[in-house]
């Protein structure tokens, strides 16, 4: 392999151009065809054959009108006065909602209930003698009173009354100074357009700020909005930054930056072209834009690197070179590369399509970093020609000594301590992974939000005024074989409020056929809470009085629920797939058998502390304030396991580089301890330099605004510094020390059988080396 990457980037370095251009018209093919398609994308988030996405199922054929999202407002003032005065300002802000696209009905549907019952008392009363009218009517008004006041008294809330008639899509609060507007919507809030639900926000601020009433969005309406900006932008400015300092040249380190923009352009670009105009999640272009750009712009260093080692060390011309540099180098980018792709593509084996789609899209543009690695590099290096190494670097070239000194210092120092670097490293990384085993899964919601934003403000309202459970509502379903009589319906919605945690239940649809009926369940505690988990559980064990006596729960809260049992549940098999691919790929590139059990061990540690770590930031809130979370943040059920098979591979990354050059040199026929100290003070600059580089780019996306964002940027950014300068650098290094001669053991038997893949590029160098040869 190594020979055949040679030549290609000995083709790419002659060739420029037509490299350059094939991969610029790539890009402006991919570009049109998203242009034509447009880009949709979605923040749901569901995992088919879940008990809640079986049930939305039921109801999108059965009662389509209850699988819509449902979206609601929080209406105070700004002096926080009562709002008995301004029940005109509250129906003016209904007025600008109803009628706005995907808002379900009208003010008048909403009231139709009510107009029917006082048609029909009106209809009793003409029948009465006309001295008996007005006190029949009287009694009729304080009996809806004494209601009202009841409901009040059991729940601390009641619909909103306007001239004598309820309006039961707004409640008002036992104090009077909020009310809560709720209304249908035809799709879930995740996967309507952002703009239209923006624009809808807007249409009920502007009425509310029209009759001095202050409109804010409910829970519901909060979609996520995945805003990248200033952070990427300084993460990408710091990865420059190491770039030019480890290359020493301002023209060397603009080749991994430019190799990562076009790795990430194809990978997503491409992704989205292909999808046409079916919505994409929107943490899949995100995440693919972290890994490309980490890879992209590491495995171009590496190249480039070697390039400059070669031409100071060996006194090589650029040319020849880029082309080693691609040949060897190359070749551990591109099984760095594999390793990284297996682990991600591995995903779709837990078989969850949201997780599967992601995957395979941060799979597409980790191969497109490699491809650009090997093809693209190579050709930039040929534009750059011999500039990519100034004079003055030439002239302190030292062929016989390319050691960093730090570098061989801490390999000398871990080798002399090899037993405390290792039994006190791995202690820190097991006390880094202790608050892990209290990891709570789940998504943010605004209760997680920063204190004095716009969605806390709304969520605290609404806790305050209704009740933490309106934050997270939940639909019930029960079926039956013959329609459900009124008797029959009541029963049900009795038998659900009795349950323990059950603040309020209301029918909310009924299926044509009438045996299938939906109702509204508000919890007593709010959708984060471990005690509304446990009622989920309770409300599908409950017995009633239906064909199979069950009820079926859905709502975004039970969808959230059942997607962390769903991902904490595959997570320890997705583990075992991540090792057997671990040992394999190891086996292959290291010829060694404690080699891959030791790096999978590392990563092990590596992947605990990180989720430890992750759970003390946001869960805990041990230095929220430095990063923006407030404490009780649950961790994103999907974190763990993405993260898992990112980080392996990125760990891997690693793995290749920095112990395929001790492995070099102890082919070479150095003692082994020595071999280990001389390789590491070769390559670990270098590695070092691609450590900072990949947590500059995830760091970056900690503070983009999204929660989820933040979460997955700081988990691969705390992985990878966990990883780099603890597991890889000192205790995979001082295990090996240990080991000595052992640890590049393999039986004979086993060698025979194993393809040589040449990852050091021995082959090469002796083909090089013949007489006949020349470039």
């Amino acid at each position: 392999m190594s020979r055949l990457l040679q030549r290609l980037g000995l083709s790419s370095f002659r060739r420029p151009w037509p490299v350059i251009g094939i991969w610029l018209a790539a890009l402006a093919i991919i570009g049109t065809m998203i242009g034509i398609n447009g880009i949709q994308l979605t923040t749901t988030m569901t995992i088919d054959g879940t008990p809640s996405q079986e049930v939305l199922d039921q109801l999108a054929s059965e009662i389509p009108d209850a699988t819509g999202g449902q979206g609601s407002l929080v209406i105070t003032t700004d002096n926080g006065e009562d709002l008995a005065g301004n029940t005109d300002g509250i129906l003016e802000v209904l007025d600008h909602v109803y009628g706005r696209a995907h808002v379900v009905g009208t003010l008048e549907d909403a009231q139709a209930p009510y107009l029917e019952q006082m048609d029909a008392v009106q209809q009793q009363a003409a029948q009465l003698p006309e001295d008996q009218r007005a006190a029949f009517l009287e009694q009729v008004q304080q009996q809806a009173a004494a209601q009202f006041q009841q409901l009040m008294d059991d729940y601390g809330f009641a619909p909103l009354v306007a001239d004598g008639m309820p309006v039961p899509s707004v409640l008002m609060s036992e104090d009077g100074k909020t009310a809560l507007f709720q209304f249908q919507l035809d799709e879930q809030v995740q996967s309507l357009p952002v703009a239209d639900i923006d624009a809808l926000i807007e249409a009920a601020q502007d009425a509310g700020e029209a009759v001095d009433l202050r409109v804010l969005p409910g829970e519901s309406l909060s979609a996520p909005a995945i805003e990248l900006g200033a952070g990427e932008i300084i993460g990408l400015l710091v990865a420059l930054i190491v770039l030019v300092l480890a290359l020493g040249s301002l023209l060397g380190g603009m080749v991994p930056l430019v190799t990562g923009i076009v790795a990430v352009g194809a990978g997503v670009g491409t992704a989205f072209a292909a999808n046409g105009s079916e919505p994409i999640m929107a943490y899949t272009p995100v995440l693919a834009l972290m890994v490309g750009l980490a890879v992209g712009m590491d495995y171009a260093l590496f190249i480039v690197n070697r390039q400059r080692q070669l031409i100071r060390t060996e006194q090589l011309t650029a040319r020849e070179a880029a082309g080693r540099a691609v040949g060897t180098a190359g070749s551990a980018v591109v099984f760095a590369g594999l390793t990284v792709i297996i682990a991600l593509v591995g995903l779709s084996a837990v078989g969850i399509s949201m997780l599967t789609s992601m995957a395979l899209v941060a799979a597409l543009t980790v191969a497109f970093a490699v491809l650009a690695g090997i093809t693209l590099v190579p050709a930039l290096l040929g534009l750059i020609g011999e500039r990519v190494l100034s004079p003055r670097a030439r002239a302190k070239s030292d062929r016989g000594d390319n050691h960093h000194p730090v570098a061989r210092a801490w390999g000398g120092f871990v080798d002399r301590r090899r037993w405390w670097v290792l039994i006190g490293l791995v202690a820190v990384t097991v006390l880094a992974a202790l608050p892990a085993m209290n990891m709570t899964l789940g998504m943010p919601n605004g209760g997680t939000q920063a204190t004095g934003s716009e969605a806390r403000v709304s969520y605290d309202t609404i806790a305050e005024s209704f009740g933490d459970g309106f934050n997270g509502p939940l639909v019930a379903v029960a079926d039956d074989t013959t329609a459900i009589d009124d008797a029959a319906a009541t029963e049900i919605s009795d038998t659900i409020a009795a349950v323990d945690g059950v603040r309020f239940v209301q029918a909310i649809g009924t299926s044509d056929d009438g045996k299938t009926i939906a109702f509204m369940v508000i919890p007593e505690t709010g959708p984060g809470d471990d005690a509304t988990a446990e009622l989920v559980g309770e409300l599908r064990a409950l017995s009633v009085d239906t064909a199979d006596g069950k009820l079926g729960v859905t709502g975004q809260t039970a969808v959230m629920i059942d997607m962390a049992d769903t991902l904490g549940g595959v997570f320890p098999y997705y583990i075992a797939i991540i090792i057997v691919l671990s040992m394999i790929i190891l086996l292959l590139v290291f010829r060694s058998i404690l080699v891959p059990l030791l790096a999978t061990a590392g990563f092990l540690l590596t992947i605990l502390a990180t989720l430890g770590l992750t759970t003390l930031v946001f869960q805990e809130g041990w230095l929220g304030w430095l990063f923006g979370v407030e404490p009780n943040t649950p961790i994103v059920p999907m974190i763990p396991i993405m993260a898992t098979g990112i980080l392996y591979g990125l760990a891997m990354d690693y793995q290749v580089f920095l112990a395929s050059t001790m492995r070099d040199r102890y082919l070479r026929g150095e003692e082994p301890r020595k071999a280990i100290v001389h390789g590491f003070s070769l390559t670990s600059r270098v590695v070092v330099a691609a450590a900072i580089i990949m947590t500059s780019v995830f760091a970056g996306f900690i503070f983009s605004g999204d929660p989820t964002v933040g979460q997955i940027g700081f988990t691969l950014a705390a992985g990878i510094l966990i990883d780099a300068f603890i597991v890889r650098m000192a205790i995979i290094p001082a295990a090996f020390s240990i080991l000595g001669r052992a640890t590049w053991w393999l039986p004979r038997w086993l060698d025979r059988m194993l393809l040589d893949l040449d990852v050091e590029g021995h082959k090469l160098e002796e083909a090089e080396a013949q007489p006949a040869h020349s470039q």
